[in-house]
Order: C-alpha cells, then structure tokens, then sequence
C-alpha cells in the first residue's frame, strides 16, 4: 500500500520594483512610500519616540510612525505587545539595538505579516524599506521597475481609466 503524497501549492513569485507603496491595514495606513532593498537583512519601518513601557505588570514598546510632517502621520501613540530587542547593522556598518514588531502589511491585493525594525528613518527618502526576510521565497526584483502592487491597486480602482 502507498501512501498518498501530497502535492504542494507553490505560488508563483510576485514580480516587484525597487520602490512601491504599502499599505498597513492594522496601522489604518495606505499608500505609505516603500523602499525594496535585497542588500538589507531585515525591513525597517521609519518611527520616532520610540521606547520601552513597563506598566502595571506589563511590558510593551511605544512609538509614533512617521514623521509629524509626513501626510499620513496620525500624532497617535502605538503600542506592541510582542516586540523583540535585536542588534542590527546598519548601512554605515555601525551596530546598534533596535526594537523589531510583526505587523501585517498588504502588497499586491494580499496580505503579509512582516518584522520590522522600528527605526529613525527621516534623513531617508523613503520611511519603510522591505529586506530580504520578506523578500525571500516570495518576490523578484525587476530593478527596471516600480509601483507595481501600488498601480495594479490604482487600476482595479478605477477600471475605466
């Protein structure tokens, strides 16, 4: 007697460019201006007033996205539960500890849970930056391109145009 294998779906690779906009549905944010970087290890989300609260028996990191000048900026605090302290690397080669969140981001009409660093990111042009972890196994890089998830989402949107 043999034992029925089981076939795996294997989803084709989302084909993606060097920048896009993503959306942050947990964050009630859209359309956020997003950097693909396959030289970064891990994604990074740009933050400010970032820290470490310990209350009432409870332990969780509190910060604010984006910059009070940027349009979407909502001049609210966040909160996460589940957050990890991690040594990370920077571009310059300079180390230094960061806070890292999981949150769900949606890219290409799908949804994906991602980490984050929490970092200040506002001498950059972009405030989010998508590393390798998300990256492998389900993207390529066309650096010929970009906006792809954004204008894919703009065309179902509107279309007649």
């Amino acid at each position: 007697m043999s034992i029925p294998s089981r076939k795996r779906t294997v989803r084709p690779k989302l084909i993606i460019g060097t920048t896009d906009k993503i959306d942050f549905p947990l964050f009630e944010m859209e359309d956020i201006d997003c950097k693909i970087d396959t030289g970064a290890r891990t994604s990074s989300l740009h933050c400010h007033k970032v820290h470490l609260v310990e209350k009432d028996g409870q332990r969780y990191v509190s910060f604010h996205l984006l910059d009070p000048k940027h349009e979407s900026y909502q001049k609210r605090e966040f909160k996460s539960f589940t957050f990890k302290e991690k040594k990370v690397k920077s571009s310059f080669g300079e180390s230094e500890f960061r806070f890292s969140i999981y949150t769900t981001i949606r890219l290409f009409d799908r949804e994906f849970k991602v980490e984050f660093t929490l970092a200040d990111r506002g001498k950059m042009r972009y405030p989010v930056l998508l590393g390798k972890r998300f990256l492998q196994g389900k993207c390529l890089v066309d650096v010929s391109l970009q906006n792809l998830s954004f204008n894919q989402k703009i065309a179902k949107q509107n279309p007649l145009s």
